[in-house]
């Protein structure tokens, strides 16, 4: 994978021993990644779904929440490049999607649901299930990272929705995320990423950031490495 690649994906593909997260959205100028109907294809042009399955081909597990498959119903395999499909990972708290998802076809490439204890079965049987306790209706994301690198899946894409990314930034839980801006002004819409309020700019999260440009599109690769929580599970 030449440059400029390399900068971004080299801690990813040299450390395969080491627990990496990335999260990746991909939005409007004004910050937003649908419309208010939940509409989102294609935000990002080809230069920026290129880049994301150039993410899903260098990570062992991509994430999504079950909003996401329910509204966009993604295969999450990596078409756009060459390059290995990662293991899909759904978070169904209640189970409620569909065993005819695309994210749940069985194409020989592992498949996991992430869900609660008294959820029913959905999924088809072939599917791993993974069950976490829950706190105020949400999974942590240290757990679902702990229990993902148990069966060594240790590179780890948190890719949508905004919901989920913006979950495990709050947590602390991301090492990296890649926000791809497309040349498009919605005016309303579904926004990227919704955190806890903060009172004053001094309490804002500054991080160290790189700027690539994506053809039309913009790539800022945060890097959060030192806002990144405690990872017990390394």
């Amino acid at each position: 994978m030449p440059e400029p690649w390399e900068g971004l994906f080299g801690a990813l593909r040299q450390d395969a021993g080491k627990c990496v997260t990335i999260g990746q959205l991909g939005q409007s100028l004004d910050g937003r990644i649908a419309t208010l109907s939940g509409h989102s294809h294609y935000i990002s042009g080809s230069e920026g779904l290129a880049h994301l399955h150039r993410l899903r081909a260098v990570v062992d597990a991509v994430v999504v929440g079950a909003n996401t498959v329910r509204l966009d119903d993604p295969q999450l395999t990596v078409r756009h490049v060459d390059g290995p499909n990662p293991v899909r990972v759904v978070i169904d708290p209640r189970r409620t999607l569909p065993a005819t998802a695309r994210a749940f076809a069985a194409d020989g490439i592992s498949r996991i649901v992430i869900t609660r204890a008294d959820a029913p079965l959905a999924a088809g049987e072939d599917v791993e299930t993974i069950v976490l306790p829950e706190t105020g209706g949400l999974f942590a994301p240290a757990a679902i990272l702990e229990a993902l690198a148990a069966r060594g899946l240790r590179r780890v894409l948190i890719e949508g929705g905004a919901q989920t990314v913006s979950h495990f930034l709050a947590a602390g839980c991301l090492d990296r995320l890649h926000i791809v801006v497309a040349p498009v002004i919605l005016g309303s819409g579904i926004p990227g990423l919704v955190l806890p309020a903060i009172a004053r700019m001094n309490e804002a999260l500054r991080v160290p950031m790189h700027i690539r440009a994506l053809g039309d599109e913009v790539l800022f690769d945060c890097d959060l490495s030192t806002q990144r929580s405690g990872k017990t599970f390394q």
